[in-house]
């Protein structure tokens, strides 16, 4: 028997479980890292560092935490080290005005990370993880009046990207997966997932992680 694998789920909302029916968590079993978990087995452990609101690497000053990707990322890589791969998926926080507001900041973002995952410091001769970037879903039109202005102008934005990761995936050498080809947020408030579409990810990931991790 190999040893054990881990794998880091970097992400924010969709990655922590935000359901939208409820509002609160969704069920454990529910959340996509858990379902990616569950399917890969007891000799891979996969760890979830999701956080509601984080950006890729822009400040929201108005957070009742730092919600900086850039600036949490290092501080996580040290805690979970060694790990075999980080998968990224962030960008959705980043299509509020008020935070950047376009696709190509969260690219720029996304670009950064990979950077930081690359050349952190690991003690103990650890090497650095392979690196899968995600796509979050995109936004849809909703009716809710909060989510619908906080987010102006994303459902056009966020629709962008997909191309665009996959486009830095292929120059960085990363791995990507589009998580909108499996999943769709939910009208209830534009934004976040339901059980089900989140559930969906954890599956349409687990062939692509067998895959970068060789198992």
């Amino acid at each position: 028997m190999g040893q054990t694998k881990t794998v880091l789920c970097f992400g924010d909302s969709l990655t922590w479980g935000y359901d939208p029916e409820g509002p609160g968590r969704l069920a454990f079993e529910d959340r996509w890292s858990s379902v990616l978990g569950a399917s890969l087995g007891p000799d891979i452990t996969v760890i979830t560092e999701g956080l509601n609101g984080r950006t890729t690497g822009y400040d929201d000053h108005l957070a009742d935490c730092d919600r900086n990707g850039v600036r949490n990322l290092p501080t996580v890589l040290h805690t979970h080290m060694p790990l075999d791969l980080v998968i990224i998926m962030l960008g959705t926080n980043d299509m509020k005005p008020m935070i950047a507001g376009t696709a190509h900041a969260a690219r720029a973002g996304i670009q950064r990370l990979v950077g930081l995952v690359r050349h952190h410091e690991y003690a103990f001769d650890y090497d650095a993880p392979d690196i899968l970037i995600v796509s979050p879903p995109p936004l849809c039109e909703t009716a809710n009046p909060v989510t619908g202005a906080l987010f102006q102008g994303g459902v056009e934005q966020s629709a962008m990207l997909a191309s665009l990761y996959r486009d830095l995936a292929d120059e960085l050498g990363c791995g990507f997966f589009d998580a909108g080809s499996v999943a769709r947020t939910t009208p209830i408030d534009g934004v976040h997932l339901t059980a089900e579409n989140t559930r969906a990810i954890g599956r349409g990931l687990e062939p692509i992680v067998r895959m970068m991790l060789g198992s």
